[in-house]
């Protein structure tokens, strides 16, 4: 309506990065864009992330802060809030959140996927990709993975390919990236674990994995990768919510990805772990994306 197209209108020419994918989830998405949010603060930036927060209850605009429920702000957001230490914004209203963190003073929007929708305006549009499933099928939802037809690529400034070089030819340069796990972290507590102390602890063999994020066959074999031995793999859906329940037949060790921790914190889990990972990506890539970033800032402030 006229009242949306204002708001676009009022964003044109503003420093916004559309950080997305063109599959369903799975990508590494949200590690890179906390990597670009901490490699933005470091070069002494301000950068601040909108998020239509996948999941959350209601759609009220939402400030999401460290200690904000995970039920209002949604297992993404309140993980990017946590661990990029940067305004995030949740709200179904992409266009008015985007406009709302410019009034607060950042210095670069980062919208948390959105990359299919069009009406936000953007200076920048990051594709990620999985290098193993990459696109699937190749069919749009839902005979298959893809939310656009594979020519999209053409248009995006930047494809970042998640664990190197992509299983296919994707016609297009790339920018490689890994996920490096940090140390285990207690989910109700301060204790951490290297991955081998990890892998030690668990030798008894009465682990369960548990995953509920894009791609859970990601974190299993990062489990394996690092000697870790488990007993019981289990996958849940994408952005599940946890109940007590849902762990009244598993005894043991409990290990999970950062993204289900958000949720399952305070559940009474007694042993249960959860495995932050890092992005990591080329340093030449890294600098000239930030003297991109601050091309964009230095435009749009000559034009004011």
């Amino acid at each position: 309506d006229a009242e949306y197209a204002k708001r676009a209108r009022d964003l044109e020419g503003k420093p916004i990065v559309v950080v997305g994918n063109l599959t369903a989830g799975g990508t590494g998405k949200t590690p890179l864009l906390i990597h670009l949010c901490d490699i933005l603060t470091t070069a002494g930036l301000k950068p601040g992330v909108i998020s239509r927060g996948y999941g959350r209850e209601g759609d009220t605009k939402v400030q999401v802060k460290p200690d904000t429920p995970v039920s209002l702000a949604g297992d993404e957001p309140l993980l990017i809030a946590r661990r990029a230490q940067v305004p995030v914004l949740v709200d179904n209203d992409r266009e008015a959140a985007a406009k709302a963190m410019f009034e607060h003073g950042v210095d670069v929007v980062i919208a948390d996927d959105g990359l299919q929708r069009l009406r936000l305006p953007r200076a920048m549009e990051i594709c990620v990709i999985d290098s193993e499933r990459v696109f699937g099928n190749g069919h749009l939802l839902p005979a298959g993975p893809l939310r656009e037809p594979v020519n999209r690529l053409d248009t995006v400034d930047d494809i970042v390919s998640n664990g190197g070089a992509p299983s296919r030819d994707i016609s297009r340069p790339y920018v490689p990236m890994q996920l490096e796990p940090g140390p285990f972290r207690q989910l109700d507590g301060q204790a951490t674990m290297g991955g081998a102390e990890m892998a030690q602890y668990c030798r008894a063999g009465s682990t369960v994995a548990v995953a509920g994020i894009g791609h859970p066959r990601r974190f299993f074999d990062t489990l394996i990768g690092l000697g870790v031995l488990v007993a019981m793999e289990q996958e849940f859906p994408d952005h599940h919510v946890y109940r007590q329940g849902d762990f009244a037949d598993k005894e043991g060790t409990i290990l999970m990805t950062e993204k289900d921790a958000m949720k399952c914190s305070g559940l009474g889990l007694t042993d249960a772990w959860y495995l932050p990972v890092n992005a990591e990506l080329p340093e030449p890539w890294e600098r000239e994306f930030v003297a991109r970033v601050k091309d964009m800032i230095y435009k749009e402030d000559s034009l004011l």
